[in-house]
């Protein structure tokens, strides 16, 4: 038997709102590799800040290196063994892919209790794992938290142009070798949401555009105070 019991705080999230002059909320950004997603997050959360809010971007990248980290990371930079390491680190595989998606999705609805605006730039190619990281934000034992999810629509022919990393290339010719590459619209799926609150394109619109859509929609919302 469990005991494990949900303890609650005497701090209420509307006190935090008046404190904040906001209403915490996760905006999840998900695309393919190079659609834009970092760069329309970090620009919102640079003019969140500018304005006087609370936010934080939580990066795909980022967090692969700390919280999601793999375990050849592990080992090198956090002194795990051979077998905590392979327990514990995430690599690609889909199993692991949803591990990182559940893990960021709880660290968001954390940020968002706390009345900031939590912004999340990931792949999370898979439907059914962004659905339960908004299930998540909709059954908070402290009541619902708003979960805006953006799709960021670029063609993956502007991404593959774009290619800051040189990932697309790397997976073309690991594909035209004969081998998996495993990469995200190349030879593994990517599933686009059904119904996202909001839809941005970087090959027709610009970023300052995006962030003025996303800002529009807070303020429609009533979540910016």
């Amino acid at each position: 038997m469990s005991n494990i019991v949900f303890h609650a705080g005497t701090v209420t999230r509307e006190e935090r709102a008046r404190l904040l002059k906001q209403t915490g909320a996760t905006i999840w950004f998900t695309g393919l590799s190079g659609s834009g997603k970092s760069t329309l997050a970090m620009a919102l959360e640079q003019v969140l800040i500018r304005h006087g809010h609370a936010a934080y971007t939580l990066d795909g990248d980022n967090v692969r290196l700390g919280l999601n980290a793999g375990p050849k990371i592990l080992a090198e930079t956090r002194g795990y063994g051979a077998e905590q390491a392979d327990r514990f680190g995430l690599g690609f595989s889909a199993a692991d892919r949803e591990e990182n998606v559940r893990r960021i999705g709880e660290v968001a609805k954390l940020f968002a209790d706390a009345g900031l605006f939590a912004l999340t730039s990931f792949i999370s190619p898979f439907r059914k794992d962004r659905d339960a990281a908004r299930r998540a934000h909709e059954q908070n034992r402290t009541g619902a938290i708003p979960f805006i999810e953006v799709y960021v629509n670029t063609p993956i022919e502007t991404c593959e142009r774009r290619d800051p990393k040189g990932l697309y290339k790397q997976a073309r010719a690991t594909v035209g070798a004969g081998q998996k590459a495993e990469f995200t619209g190349i030879d593994a799926p990517y599933e686009p949401p059904v119904a996202p609150e909001l839809t941005f394109d970087a090959s027709t619109q610009t970023t300052e555009q995006g962030v003025e859509l996303v800002l529009k929609y807070l303020k429609d919302r009533g979540l910016l105070h």
